[in-house]
């Protein structure tokens, strides 16, 4: 079954990370290992081009991520907006020689949509993979007036903060508000028709945003607060916000944000299986009454590989697990392909532009 996936760090991965993608996750395993990569996520990923054509990955929304200054993970962070915004043109780089190559489509408008859609429908096995470009934390957008430059860019999607503060709100591990500029930031998406990303944002940034902003609303890349306790994971009166707004709920893959209690540096992924990611995927649909607001957002290889996924996943083409367990559950299949790939489908078909 098609997937789409709402969040992917594809090119941190290449960038920062150094690994070829067009390699499959195995043999970038492999190569780590033998190169005595030792680091959290090293030796150990998921995500190779090759895998997400396994896993029948057609579309992806696939990140720029830079942080200024935030301090808790060194490659990520830069001393100024202005060294962040060159780091995310230099992973943009890398997407459009991707797309040069022919081995993606960047999804800028619906009529891209569907020309990928048309191609990977007539042959899944060789069309390019479909990305659409989601900003995780705003701290490359140096200041709100160059949010235009950004959509001219190819940019649909932002999320205003990753973890911790940055210029426009608080992400996750801080608590606050959106600053002076994140509220001019929203204006300025709201008049270029950008989508807002409410993953990592706090409680108050949160409710902020969703006050102020009047476009289209999704939550990447985020579980459920009831099952998984944790500013990460959204409250059900979030969850509740982001269905008014028709938006969509992706559901991550990254262990400590499926197993509750879960101590960084010592709790393993013995007992999270992926039935764990389909609890959350239920949650939401529970709430919602149906099944138009949960789809899947995985996040894998975020900075961490197989040692901090459900240990039933070895590469992201275990996406398709899914479809089955949902089945085992009484979901009927209309409601698994809008799981699947559906729901963000239905999203993108509403809040891209014409042409």
């Amino acid at each position: 079954m098609l997937v789409i996936d709402a969040h992917l760090d594809l090119a941190m991965n290449a960038v920062l990370w150094n690994r070829d993608l067009a390699l499959s996750a195995h043999e970038t395993r492999r190569i780590e290992r033998a190169e005595g990569m030792t680091d959290k996520g090293r030796g150990a990923g998921t995500v190779g081009l090759p895998d997400l054509r396994a896993g029948e990955i057609g579309l992806a929304f696939a990140t720029v991520l830079a942080r200024k200054n935030h301090g808790q993970n060194a490659p990520l962070d830069f001393r100024t907006h202005e060294i962040a915004y060159a780091q995310a043109h230099g992973q943009l780089a890398y997407y459009r020689e991707l797309a040069r190559q022919g081995t993606i489509r960047l999804v800028r408008n619906r009529d891209d949509l569907a020309a990928w859609r048309a191609a990977w429908d007539a042959d899944p096995a060789t069309a390019p993979f479909g990305f659409v470009l989601l900003m995780e934390g705003a701290d490359p957008i140096v200041d709100p007036g160059q949010v235009r430059l950004w959509q001219e860019d190819g940019l649909r999607i932002i999320g205003p903060a990753h973890y911790g503060p940055s210029a426009y709100a608080f992400g996750t591990g801080s608590a606050g508000p959106l600053t002076a500029k994140g509220r001019d930031l929203l204006r300025a998406m709201d008049e270029t028709g950008m989508m807002l990303d409410v993953s990592h944002l706090t409680d108050e940034s949160f409710h902020d945003a969703l006050d102020r902003f009047a476009g289209p609303v999704l939550a990447s890349h985020s579980n459920c607060r009831a099952l998984v306790p944790g500013d990460r994971q959204l409250d059900d009166v979030m969850i509740r916000r982001v269905i008014e707004r028709d938006g969509v709920i992706g559901a991550v893959m990254d262990a400590w944000m499926l197993q509750p209690d879960w101590i960084r540096g010592e709790t393993t992924n013995e007992q999270v299986t992926l039935e764990a990611v389909v609890d959350h995927i239920d949650y939401v649909c529970q709430m919602a009454g149906n099944a138009r607001h949960a789809a899947l957002g995985t996040d894998l290889d975020g900075g961490y590989g197989i040692e901090q996924t459900p240990r039933d996943l070895d590469t992201i083409a275990d996406v398709q697990t899914i479809p089955t367990l949902l089945r085992r559950r009484g979901y009927a299949e209309a409601d698994i392909a809008a799981i699947l790939h559906g729901n963000w489908l239905r999203l993108l078909e509403r809040a891209l532009p014409a042409v």
